[in-house]
């Protein structure tokens, strides 16, 4: 099934080309219109091939639909910096002027590849009856800071006074990975949350004689002086640090396309609390909301990575706003660094998840039975 959703996704550029030529389809709500009507189309034509043997998940079909977008937004980014043409022209000019700013650019190769692959995966295991909870919540993690930083910097940055009716289609995008995330953490994990000896060995030991988790700490740490930071800067915090940091580091920071603005403060008040409770689950024993949150933020930090580094490098950021040269291997190594922090956390959670896991009560504990313990110690919520 992955393999027919890869090659009708590719239709969406016979779609293209035929609304890039017809001029009737170029108007601001037609393309409206158009894009509505494509996208039913889309899910009529997955729902009707599937009715001999329907998934048993409805977001096998957000998935397929999705990749048909995405083969759009890769276009749209070739051809913004000039590799293709012929596609893209009235999107443009009448449907979102906003996706040739760099950093939406960048934003559209990130859906248009890493998205796209994650699709063919998680249909994949869908229809072989296999658990994806994990690359789920990943996806559903870094769409939804896609969209929530799009959208958001589209209505407060320049580009404010230019929303057209395509602008719209946009919720939708928004809507379903949030719907997403919400039926992914409500499933059951892929893993037994009770731990037994093991489990109980690890959770005994100090901080200090865990030296990866100690590290890990150091780095949260780290990142989450670094998130306060930039958020300072983005709120124009008249502080001399924030000062010398916006001039002389990132002046990207304060592009008006808005993006940056609202990505920074986004990490702020979201991300920031979520740093800390990852430090909190580094040092206390039996979270087990670690794996999961963890694995969504990592999506979410790694995507508004992808889109910042690449937007404050890309050619269509005017020079005052791109990193100085002086600064390039110090802002680019902290930026690639803050991206890897929650991904290295999700990794450790996820390779060795002892420390995370509730114990069960042995026999000649206080607790359950002993008939409870056994089952109790291999139960899988």
């Amino acid at each position: 099934m992955e393999t027919l959703v890869f090659l009708f996704s590719f239709s969406a550029l016979g779609v293209l080309y035929a609304m890039n030529t017809t001029p009737e389809f170029q108007e601001p709500y037609v393309i409206l219109e158009t894009g509505v009507a494509v996208l039913v189309i889309v899910f009529l034509f997955y729902y009707l091939i599937t009715r001999g043997n329907p998934p048993k998940d409805f977001l096998f079909f957000v998935f397929a639909e999705f990749c048909f977008t995405c083969v759009i937004d890769l276009t749209s980014a070739l051809e913004y910096d000039g590799i293709i043409s012929g596609f893209m022209d009235f999107y443009q000019k009448t449907g979102e002027p906003y996706l040739g700013t760099s950093y939406a650019i960048m934003m559209c190769y990130w859906d248009g590849i890493a998205h796209f692959i994650l699709y063919l995966m998680m249909i994949s295991r869908i229809t072989d009856r296999r658990a994806y909870r994990t690359l789920g919540l990943f996806w559903a993690g870094s769409l939804c800071a896609n969209m929530s930083v799009f959208i958001t910097g589209i209505v407060a940055g320049k580009y404010g006074s230019e929303v057209r009716p395509a602008f719209w289609l946009n919720f939708l995008f928004l809507l379903m990975p949030v719907l997403g995330a919400v039926t992914l953490f409500t499933r059951p994990k892929d893993r037994p949350l009770i731990g037994g000896y093991n489990a109980q060995h690890v959770q005994t030991m100090k901080l200090i004689w865990r030296p990866l988790d100690l590290i890990l700490v150091v780095l949260l740490l780290a990142a989450m002086a670094f998130t306060v930071l930039r958020g300072l800067v983005a709120l124009d915090s008249p502080l001399e640090a924030c000062s010398v940091y916006l001039s002389q580091y990132e002046p990207y920071l304060k592009d008006p396309v808005g993006y940056p603005k609202v990505m920074m403060l986004h990490l702020f008040f979201y991300g920031l609390p979520l740093l800390g409770a990852f430090v909190y689950g580094l040092l206390k024993p039996g979270c087990t909301w670690m794996s999961d949150w963890t694995t969504f933020f990592a999506g979410a930090m790694i995507q508004c990575q992808w889109s910042h580094i690449g937007g404050s490098l890309h050619s269509r950021t005017t020079t005052p706003f791109r990193i100085p040269n002086d600064a390039f291997w110090t802002v680019l190594g902290a930026n690639l660094l803050y991206a890897a922090v929650p991904v290295l956390v999700a990794m450790r959670v996820h390779s060795n998840p002892y420390f995370f896991l509730k114990i069960a009560p042995f026999p000649g504990q206080t607790g359950l039975p002993n008939s409870e313990e056994k089952d109790t110690k291999y139960k899988e919520k």
